[in-house]
């Protein structure tokens, strides 16, 4: 059975949701490597709306997992039904949603907390060692839950960056990577790579490093068995509580 790869995603655009080219990339090198991609968001709202033209930031925002739809279709799954048991690997596309939906570090750096079904689910696949990836700021997220655990090695671009200055305050072992290029925490089985967040990152180079995460985390991820009725058999949600089609 092919192996299914979680795919958590925090709305749909770089500067408030989650990155488009680097998530529309690891979707295509998921589906190329043989596997399934089984894509979530948090059923909550954004805290602010960005406009990808001006800059200009608007309240309140807009819910997550409904804008992550216009990323991966109306079988997008809210983050409550994504379990470490249903999945065999897990990927965080970058972008500004992972840390600021998905966490408070715009406001508290550092000493951020990590929403506490995301920072279960980052444990659990710690802790059944199921291999996790992570572009960009979504490092941060496995900086500060799996820092303190497991020293977890990571890169968010440059090591100079204040962003790599807080992965290394949060307990994770930082490392300095250009766009092209993976970190890999062998123990962990963690993958990172800066993505649009280095400098000078150019579309190529960034497809390139997607390539080589993705078809690593799929290729350590263990072989599903013969599908089987059961409560890791999930359900395909397209609404959420209190509100119609997403």
């Amino acid at each position: 059975m092919a192996k299914r790869v979680g795919v958590l995603l925090s709305g749909c655009g770089r500067l408030d949701g989650s990155d488009i080219s680097e998530t529309i990339l690891t979707l295509l090198v998921i589906e190329r490597a043989g596997a399934i991609a089984v894509c979530a968001a948090p059923d909550a709202e954004q805290p602010a709306v960005v406009e990808h033209l001006s800059g200009e930031r608007s309240t309140p925002g807009r819910n997550a997992w409904v804008e992550a739809a216009r990323l991966a279709g109306p079988q997008i799954r809210p983050l409550s039904a994504l379990k470490a048991d249903a999945i065999d690997a897990l990927i965080v596309p970058g972008g500004e949603g992972p840390i600021a939906t998905l966490s408070d570090y715009p406001e508290k750096h550092a000493l951020c907390q990590v929403q506490p079904e995301v920072a279960q689910l980052l444990r659990a696949m710690l802790q059944s060692h199921r291999p996790m990836g992570f572009f960009g700021l979504s490092a941060l997220l496995a900086a500060r839950v799996l820092g303190p655990a497991a020293g977890v090695r990571v890169t968010v671009g440059s090591k100079g960056t204040a962003a790599a200055k807080h992965a290394a305050v949060m307990g994770a072992d930082v490392r300095p990577c250009e766009p092209e290029d993976v970190i890999v925490d062998q123990k962990a089985r963690v993958y990172s790579t800066p993505g649009f967040f280095a400098d000078v990152a150019r579309l190529p180079a960034v497809a390139r490093a997607v390539d080589r995460l993705v078809r690593a985390v799929v290729a350590n991820a263990k072989d599903r068995a013969p599908a089987i009725a059961g409560p890791d058999v999930l359900p395909v949600e397209t609404t959420g509580p209190n509100r119609g089609s997403a």
